[in-house]
C-alpha cells in the first residue's frame, strides 16, 4: 500500500520535462501539414492560443501511456487538450509570481539528456542537427526547457513543503489494517428456458449494431530505413576487421571464472591483531592435513559463510578490499593463501574453482566481427539518412516517391488492418496508432516512426475502408447468445435483490440461502491488502457501512462473469499498528506527505484554472 501511495503521488507535471523532450524528439518529426496561418485556434488561455496541431502533438505523447489498451481516442484527445490548458494555466501563474529558470540551469539540464549525447557525452553537433530537423532554434528549445523547469519548481515547492502528522500516519495504518468479517452467497447465471423470438432477435440486433461491426480498416504504403541495410553496404578489409577485433577483443571471449572460499579470524575487542594472526598461521599449517571447508565451518568468525564451508561464491573484482582481491587474484586453483589482512581481521583464502579467461581467435569470429564492424560504421550514415527522411517526407507530404528515390528506398505496401489488430508492420501498436492518426487519414505522410534504434519508417494512406455492420444472418447465433446472457444477468440481479431485501428485513442469511438452495461462505479477518475474494466483492465489503450494534450491513454486487454476490458484513475490527508497520513509519510519513502535497497542488491548480480566462472551441460537427 505504501508503494501504491508513492506511485499515485506523482504529480500531473512530475514528468513535464520528460514530456517536453519526448514530444519533439522521440517521434522525430512533430510538425503538422497544415496551413497554420489560416488555422483557427481550438482553445485559448489568456493570450495563448492552441491549435489542432498542438493537440495532436500532445495526444501523440499522451497516448503512448495506453499502448496495447482499448481506449476511446476522442477521450484521450480531450484529456490531451485539458493537459495543455492546465500546463499553460500553471505556467502563466508561475510567470506572474516571477518564478524563473536561468539559462545556465536549462543548459545544464539539456546536456544531461541522452538525445543529445554520443558515447555518454554531450554532442553539440547532434544537438543542433536534431533541433534543425524540428525547425526549432536553440533559443526556442531552451525557453521550452526553462518553462518546464519553472513548472516543476512551482509544483515541487508545494508538494515538498507538505507534511503528515503522526495522527494522520496512525489513522492510515488503522484504516489499512482494519479487519472485517462477512458472509456471502453467489447467485449464478442460469440459462433462460425460453428461446428468443425472431422479433426479439431482430430488435436486439438493430439496437446493438455496434457490437456486430467490422471495424474501419486501412492499408498503407511506406518506406522503411534499416540500419542493417546500410551496414551491408559498408566495405570491409581484413586489416580493418583485425583492427576492430583488437579494439573489441573482450567482446569475443569469456572472462575468467574464479570461485573462492575463506576462513576469517576477526580482530575485535576479544581478539587483538597479534592473536588473530597467530591463530590464522596455526590453522594454515593444520590445513595440510585437514579439509578447508570442514575447518571453515569450525573456525571461521564469518558465521554466515562458515555454514557453507567458507564459500564466498564467484570472485568479483571491486566488491572487496584491495588486499583481499590482490591475494585472491594471485592464487592458483586449490591453493590457499597466506594470512591476508583486511579491516575485518585476517583471512585464509582458497580458490575452489578456476576457469581461465578465453578469447576466441579472429578466424573463429570473423563473421561476427564483420557484422559488428559494419553496423558500427553504418550508424552515422543511418542517422544522417534518418534526418533526410524526416526532412523530405515533411517537405513532400503528398507522396513517398520523392524520398524513396532520394534514399533508394522501395515503397512497400501493407494489407488492410484495423486499429486494434494487424499483421506485418501493422502488428505493432505504434504503427497502427499513426496509421489512424488525423494527419495520415487526411492524406499526408506520417511523422517518422522509430522502431528501436535501427529502424525508421514513414507511411501514408493507401486505402481506407469504412466500418460496416455484419448482416443479421451471419451473426444470428451470437445475437441469440447475447440475448440469453442478458436475460440470465437480469434474472440474477432480480434474485440478488430479493435476497438482499430479506436480509435487510432482518432474516438470517443461512435461512434465506437455504430457501434459494445457495451455499453460504464466510470470511473472517479480511483486510484491504490481503484478500482472495474477487476484487469487486472485496472493494464493496470495505466500502459498506459498519453494521450497527446487533445488526448486519447487507449489499449486492455484480462480478465480471455476470454473477451476483449478496453479502452481510457482520463485524468490523479496528486496525492496529504492527511491528512491520513501525519499520515503515519513515516511508509512510514521506509518502503520505507527498500525497497530501499532491492533493494541495491539484486543488490549487483547479482554482487557478477556474479563475483563468479560458475559451474552448467546440469540435466541428461531422458531415
Amino acid at each position: 500500500m505504501l508503494t501504491t501511495i508513492r506511485e499515485k503521488a506523482q504529480g500531473a507535471f512530475a514528468w513535464i520535462i520528460l514530456i517536453v523532450i519526448c514530444v519533439p524528439f522521440a517521434l522525430w518529426g512533430i510538425q503538422n501539414y497544415v496551413d497554420t496561418g489560416k488555422e483557427a485556434p481550438v482553445a485559448s488561455v489568456g493570450g495563448k492560443d492552441f491549435y489542432q496541431r498542438d493537440v495532436n502533438k500532445a495526444y501523440e505523447q499522451y497516448s503512448q501511456n495506453f499502448q496495447g489498451m482499448t481506449v476511446d481516442e476522442q477521450l484521450l484527445k480531450s484529456q490531451s487538450l485539458d493537459k495543455l490548458i492546465k500546463d499553460e494555466v500553471l505556467l502563466q501563474y508561475a510567470h506572474a509570481e516571477n518564478l524563473v529558470a536561468t539559462d545556465s540551469s536549462a543548459a545544464g539540464f539539456i546536456k544531461t539528456l541522452p538525445y543529445f549525447q554520443t558515447d555518454g557525452k554531450f554532442d553539440d553537433k547532434r544537438y543542433k542537427a536534431l533541433l534543425t530537423s524540428q525547425r526549432m532554434s536553440s533559443n526556442e528549445f531552451v525557453n521550452k526547457i526553462k518553462s518546464a523547469l519553472i513548472m516543476e519548481q512551482f509544483q515541487r515547492g508545494i508538494i515538498d513543503s507538505s507534511f503528515a502528522t503522526q495522527q494522520a500516519i496512525d489513522g492510515f495504518f488503522k484504516i489499512q489494517n482494519q479487519q472485517r468479517d462477512a458472509d456471502y452467497v453467489t447467485v449464478a447465471l442460469e440459462k433462460p428456458s425460453d428461446k428468443p423470438s425472431d422479433a426479439e432477435v431482430t430488435a436486439y440486433y438493430q439496437k446493438h449494431q455496434d457490437a456486430y461491426k467490422i471495424p474501419e480498416q486501412v492499408s498503407v504504403e511506406y518506406v522503411e530505413l534499416l540500419l542493417e541495410d546500410i551496414a551491408k553496404k559498408v566495405e570491409v578489409t581484413d586489416e580493418k576487421l583485425r583492427t576492430y577485433y583488437e579494439e573489441q577483443k573482450a567482446q569475443y571471449g569469456t572472462p575468467e571464472r574464479r570461485k573462492i572460499s575463506h576462513i576469517l579470524f576477526a580482530v575485535n575487542a576479544k581478539t587483538n591483531d597479534k592473536a588473530a594472526l597467530e591463530k590464522a598461521l596455526k590453522v594454515k599449517a593444520d590445513l595440510k592435513n585437514k579439509d578447508f571447508a570442514a575447518v571453515a565451518a569450525e573456525q571461521s568468525d564469518d558465521k554466515l559463510t562458515a555454514k557453507k564451508g567458507g564459500d564466498l561464491g564467484l570472485f568479483i573484482v571491486g566488491s572487496m578490499e584491495k588486499s583481499f582481491e590482490d591475494a585472491a587474484s594471485a592464487l592458483k586453483a586449490g591453493e590457499v593463501s597466506k594470512p591476508v589482512k583486511s579491516s575485518f581481521g585476517y583471512h585464509l583464502i582458497k580458490v575452489t574453482e578456476l576457469v581461465p579467461a578465453e578469447v576466441k581467435s579472429f578466424e573463429t569470429v570473423k563473421d561476427d566481427v564483420t557484422k559488428a564492424y559494419q553496423k558500427a560504421q553504418a550508424e552515422n550514415a543511418f542517422y544522417e539518412a534518418g534526418e533526410k527522411l524526416t526532412e523530405m517526407s515533411y517537405e513532400n507530404p503528398d507522396n513517398l516517391q520523392t524520398v524513396s528515390e532520394a534514399l533508394s528506398l522501395g515503397v512497400k505496401k501493407s494489407g488492410l488492418f484495423a486499429k486494434d489488430k494487424g499483421e506485418g508492420i501493422a502488428a505493432e501498436q505504434k504503427v497502427r496508432d499513426v496509421a489512424f492518426s488525423e494527419e495520415v487519414l487526411q492524406g499526408n505522410n506520417s511523422t517518422p516512426i522509430e522502431q528501436g534504434a535501427d529502424r525508421l519508417l514513414v507511411l501514408r494512406l493507401l486505402e481506407r475502408k469504412p466500418a460496416t455492420v455484419r448482416d443479421l444472418n451471419s451473426v444470428k447465433t451470437d445475437v441469440i447468445a447475447a440475448i440469453d446472457n442478458e436475460k440470465s444477468q437480469l434474472q440474477a440481479v432480480d434474485k440478488a435483490n430479493k435476497i438482499k431485501q430479506r436480509l435487510q428485513a432482518g432474516e438470517e442469511i443461512q435461512k434465506v440461502a437455504a430457501d434459494y438452495k445457495l451455499e453460504v461462505k464466510s470470511v473472517t479477518g479480511l483486510t484491504r491488502s490481503k484478500s482472495s475474494l474477487p476484487e469487486q466483492l472485496s472493494d464493496m465489503i470495505f466500502k459498506a457501512a459498519k453494521p450497527a450494534a446487533g445488526k448486519t450491513t447487507s449489499f449486492s454486487v455484480g462480478l465480471p462473469t455476470g454473477e451476483q454476490v449478496v453479502a452481510n458484513i457482520k463485524k468490523v475490527s479496528p486496525g492496529i499498528i504492527t511491528d512491520e508497520d513501525k519499520k515503515q513509519l519513515a516511508l509512510a510519513r514521506k509518502n503520505l506527505a507527498k500525497a497530501f502535497g499532491q492533493s494541495e497542488f491539484n486543488a490549487m491548480l483547479a482554482t487557478l484554472q477556474a479563475n483563468a480566462d479560458i475559451s474552448i472551441k467546440p469540435p466541428a460537427a461531422k458531415q
